[in-house]
């Protein structure tokens, strides 16, 4: 397959270490690019709910593929998330072109870009740590009965679903808990004059503008690799990546959503 190049992805919320992490497809987007700048927006490896007994190949090929883009140039930036907090710790380690950090501003033709996982918005993260943990071990035994429910579906012959995402959309509270999530974030951007705030945390892949009294800014998630497989790719504008297999199997374009002359206060990707 030849590569593409792009000039910097974003990846949030891989959780490798657990059975809900898409590993073999996210394997197969890393080794289709070729980034001048990686940076992983935190819970990169889920350490809450590492298991000993599960590290599949599939797992250890992403790793791989990481260390591969290290020997071929690409700088990574691992920012810290909640689930690998543990990194925090040695938060301003730098080895080679690998950087540890809690986050990062990068200033791309002439904007701001802010750059972090997004736990410290998250009031039960703060406060509350067990019941988040409790609540973690949920999402894995629904991600597991969400692959029995696929597999079924595929054997009907049916397309495949996305029980948690339809949870999220259904219950009011997590809605609201989104919004305010984003709005949050934005306008701590604003006030510290940022002109991009970059996140992960929510699993909710997404491009945003938006505007308050102080100022615009625009709002981006990279999603996840449990339920929306996506990314974010610059290469002189933003877009959202999303895996489709079949990018892999026709080796056709993947599906890249672009972001061009939209007014910060008016668009919405995702």
């Amino acid at each position: 397959m030849v590569k593409r190049s792009v000039d910097i992805v974003v990846l949030s919320d891989l959780h490798l270490g657990t059975v809900g992490c898409h590993a073999v497809e996210l394997a197969q987007y890393l080794n289709s690019i070729e980034p001048r700048i990686l940076i992983l927006n935190g819970d990169i490896f889920d350490i809450w709910n590492f298991k000993k007994y599960f590290w599949p190949v599939s797992h250890m090929n992403v790793v791989k593929c990481f260390l591969r883009m290290l020997s071929n140039g690409t700088d990574i930036y691992y920012l810290t998330g909640n689930h690998d907090e543990v990194l925090r710790k040695i938060s301003s380690l730098q080895i080679g072109p690998l950087f540890v950090k809690d986050k990062l501003v990068l200033e791309l033709n002439g904007e701001r870009c802010w750059f972090f996982h997004g736990d410290i918005f998250d009031i039960t993260m703060k406060h509350t740590k067990w019941i988040a943990k409790i609540g973690g071990h949920g999402y894995d035994l629904l991600i597991l009965l969400n692959k029995a429910v696929n597999h079924l579906l595929e054997k009907m012959g049916r397309s495949k679903i996305s029980l948690s995402k339809r949870i999220k959309d259904s219950v009011k509270k997590a809605v609201r808990f989104i919004d305010d999530f984003e709005v949050a974030a934005m306008d701590l951007a604003i006030q510290n004059g940022y002109d991009y705030v970059v996140c992960g945390h929510i699993h909710q892949p997404k491009i945003r503008g938006y505007q308050n009294e102080n100022g615009s800014c625009i709002y981006m998630n990279s999603g996840d690799w449990v339920e929306n497989l996506t990314a974010l790719e610059y290469d002189g504008d933003w877009s959202m990546y999303k895996y489709n297999e079949d990018d892999f199997i026709d080796k056709e374009a993947p599906v890249r959503i672009p972001l061009r002359n939209v007014p910060r206060n008016e668009m919405m990707i995702g």
